[in-house]
């Protein structure tokens, strides 16, 4: 079993606000073997280093001072020391893939299909679990046997949880010619606190560094994040670890 951990990077603007150029979900892929023992790591790095709380992708930010941020006493160096350990812990294991979707906000908008924030969040949705699929199928043609996968997604309020439910179940039985038969996932959607799951929490870093790579020009933490990126053979991530959509005028 694989399991695939996904969060955003904020919230998709809505049609009329200019300025966010891009919308990120973020993935990490991580096969069940391994699970224990990137939980373990990441426990045993908030141990010693006395952090009792979630990380955040926000949270890192020079200024963010928020109760529940549990780096809220804690200079830039030390937050930025943090971060790049957690990178250094997804990219630890080769058995750990991440993926993320970039979707273009004005292309996205420019489609017949694309009218409101959630249908942008549903687009980068389905491109992100259509890789998790094509993911599983590498995977069980390099093992000789059918691998199973299941996709664990942020909790956000009652409304979203039961529409992101919806589409996931769509996306499933879909019998659209666009649309990829997820013939390697079982069924269903699991949502989970992010101050519950570590996997979501490692998604949320990885949103937030494809986002600042794209939205801001900044890849410092991207470059952190690269060696764990899915990629082809000879070493590409673009259209598996970094998936551009939609692709007609993503900008």
């Amino acid at each position: 079993m694989h399991l695939l951990f996904v969060d955003e990077s904020g919230t998709p603007p809505k049609p009329d606000v200019r300025g966010q150029r891009y919308f990120v979900v973020g993935g990490i892929i991580i096969p069940e073997a391994v699970w224990l023992r990137m939980r373990d790591l990441l426990h045993g790095m908030k141990v010693r280093r006395h952090i009792r709380g979630e990380f955040k992708w926000r949270y890192f930010s020079p200024n963010n001072d928020e109760s529940a941020n549990p780096m809220r006493n804690l200079d830039q160096a030390s937050r930025n020391s943090i971060r790049e350990e957690i990178y250094r812990i997804i990219c630890s294991d080769r058995a750990v893939k991440t993926v993320a979707a970039v979707c273009s906000i004005p292309a996205a908008y420019a489609m017949h299909s694309v009218n409101t924030q959630n249908d942008v969040y549903n687009l980068t949705y389905k491109t992100i679990t259509e890789r998790f699929q094509y993911y599983l199928q590498d995977v069980s043609s390099d093992t000789g046997r059918k691998e199973y996968g299941l996709i664990v997604g942020d909790h956000r309020d009652g409304r979203d949880d039961k529409n992101l439910r919806a589409h996931h179940q769509m996306l499933l039985y879909s019998t659209a010619g666009h649309t990829s038969r997820y013939t390697n996932l079982v069924e269903g959607l699991l949502l989970q606190p992010s101050n519950l799951s570590i996997g979501i929490q490692m998604a949320d870093m990885v949103a937030g560094a494809v986002w600042r790579k794209y939205e801001r020009d900044d890849a410092r933490c991207y470059d952190l994040l690269e060696p764990s990126l899915r990629c082809r053979p000879n070493g590409n991530v673009d259209g598996y670890g970094i998936i551009k959509v939609p692709l007609r005028g993503w900008v």
